[in-house]
């Protein structure tokens, strides 16, 4: 097999086996939730969100990840230019303890023994000969306003206290655009250098590092990139382009950003560093054999 032949092979999302593993996963995640008594007076919105809902995901990796958004309650913050002054405090039942204590009640009676809670952000739920493995996340709607709009996310309340804002529907939008953009090229990228950062992680060439990641690395190289008349070509101009511009330091304008276009790529508290792109560039074309 040609290193063209092998790119084309990873341009391939999950298999169809994966695939019905994956529709029936996500299946009895909805039937469990909805089956669940005490969500019965509980306005809840529940979503598939990451590489399985962008169709990102790669042969052999092929975990389903859900979020289930409790809609009763509206967190928020502002702009310092902004003058929205919020409604009335919640006095109702749907504390994120109790969100996320009914949702480990109602997986846990549709998937016995099966559940792990030890994260600190997501259930998970271990695969089986039918199912592949699913990471549940309890969460909140959130409203993020500036001054003329406001922007839709959710809120994650975390075990260990902390919090975080995700934009997942924002994700999903910007990889459809880029994706329609570059002829449908750029998902097939994004797994072709995703099955690289798993094949060198098995094979200890590399460190193991987000899928995510990968994913916002080739959001941010130029759509005309994608233009080149084979697979070699374009994976080698999109790691020449993520090295030349994660070498050096951070710069003041242009920063990139992740795919949902709210958070800055690189900056300290992010699970990544420049360093970590640069090196992965580096490494992916040493692994591919590139010249």
């Amino acid at each position: 097999m040609t290193l063209e032949e092998k790119l084309i092979s990873w341009t391939k999302p999950s298999s169809e086996t994966e695939q019905e593993k994956q529709e029936r996963t996500e299946r009895m995640i909805r039937e469990a939730i909805s089956s669940h008594n005490a969500f019965d007076n509980c306005s809840l919105t529940v979503f598939t969100k990451g590489s399985y809902a962008n169709n990102t995901n790669v042969q052999l990796d092929s975990d389903v990840d859900i979020a289930v958004e409790c809609t009763e309650v509206i967190y928020w913050e502002k702009s310092e230019d902004c003058n929205y002054k919020g409604g009335s405090p919640y006095t109702g039942i749907w504390t994120p303890q109790k969100l996320r204590d009914e949702l480990i009640l109602a997986l846990k009676s549709k998937f016995p023994y099966q559940v792990d809670t030890s994260g600190s952000t997501a259930i998970q739920i271990n695969s089986s000969s039918a199912r592949v493995n699913a990471d549940v996340v309890p969460c909140f709607s959130y409203k993020y306003y500036t001054k003329f709009s406001d922007v839709k996310g959710t809120k994650i309340f975390k075990t260990d206290g902390s919090k975080a804002v995700n934009y997942p529907m924002q994700q999903l939008e910007n990889g459809i655009e880029k994706n329609n953009r570059t002829n449908r090229l750029y998902k097939r990228a994004v797994r072709i250098l995703k099955r690289t950062a798993n094949e060198m992680s098995k094979n200890g060439i590399f460190k193991e590092i987000p899928s995510y990641f990968v994913e916002c690395l080739v959001y941010n190289c130029p759509d005309s990139l994608f233009e080149n008349l084979n697979w070699t070509e374009r994976i080698k101009s999109l790691l020449i382009y993520i090295y030349n511009n994660t070498k050096d330091e951070e710069p003041k304008e242009n920063r990139w950003l992740e795919v949902n276009a709210s958070f800055y790529l690189f900056h300290p508290k992010q699970k990544w560093t420049r360093k970590d792109a640069e090196e992965f560039a580096i490494a992916s074309w040493k692994y591919l054999g590139f010249k």
